[in-house]
């Protein structure tokens, strides 16, 4: 019997780093499960489409999928988009919606691993936790659940060494990066750290850049990370063994 298919569903972007990233991040997952066929859709801006691809799986006789939203919290597209699309796809897939990605131990050590390369190429020895404060800054949401996730990762950040750790939205809610950096900077720590929170580049992880500019480090995106990668599989494997098709929110 061989393996379902995992479909990367991502969000998409006008900005072509985004499809880039993805598309890098996909490669290296293949990489680690050559056994697993991997494809990518997209909900937006970028092409395959998600139904473009399911049609196509369906066409080839494939039967079982696991769809893994590349999304970081439950928020609007996890919750109502993404189950809302597969709930449309071909009758004779049978699909297993895997869980977002976050939270999870492995992107909290693709965050340590950016922060590294930060300090790095800033020409700064690695960070001296004690003195250095991180703003955690997310894209941001409507949805509270999304919101309390993203504190609840800044508290157990600040149980890691990190003298001061602020959560940060580019979008939705407050505080905005920039708001973030100048509390810390107010309660006199030394050094601010800021890292996106955020899978691929695009407008609102720009817009954390920009929110940077008073920070002595700024980390880049977690991208195409080894510990993403393998994350990806976990949600996988977790999906396969539960194996259920999703459900919009009506039904």
């Amino acid at each position: 019997m061989s393996a379902p298919v995992l479909l990367v569903i991502a969000h998409g972007s006008r900005d072509p780093r985004h499809a880039a990233t993805v598309h890098a991040l996909v490669r290296r997952v293949r990489s680690l499960r050559p056994g697993v066929r991997v494809e990518t859709g997209f909900l937006d801006f970028n092409a395959p489409a998600v139904p473009q691809v399911l049609a196509r799986l369906a066409f080839e006789g494939v039967r079982d999928v696991v769809a893994l939203p590349l999304l970081l919290t439950r928020a609007f597209h996890a919750k109502a988009d993404i189950p809302a699309v597969l709930d449309q796809a071909p009758a004779r897939l049978d699909i297993a919606l895997a869980d977002v990605l976050g939270p999870s131990p492995l992107l909290l050590a693709t965050l340590e691993r950016r922060l590294d390369e930060a300090f790095g190429r800033a020409g700064l020895a690695p960070a001296d936790k004690r003195s250095t404060g991180l703003v955690l800054a997310s894209a941001g949401s409507t949805d509270p659940e999304a919101i309390a996730v993203i504190a609840e990762i800044a508290r157990e950040l600040r149980h890691t060494g990190w003298c001061a750790v602020r959560p940060a939205f580019a979008s939705a809610a407050l505080p905005r990066t920039q708001d973030a950096v100048r509390e810390l900077k107010a309660m006199g720590v030394r050094k601010v750290a800021v890292a996106p929170y955020v899978i691929a580049p695009g407008f609102l992880p720009d817009r954390i850049a920009r929110g940077a500019e008073d920070a002595d480090v700024l980390a880049d995106v977690l991208g195409a990370a080894p510990e993403v990668a393998r994350l990806l599989l976990v949600r996988y494997d977790e999906a396969r063994l539960r194996g259920r098709r999703p459900q919009t929110l009506s039904a």
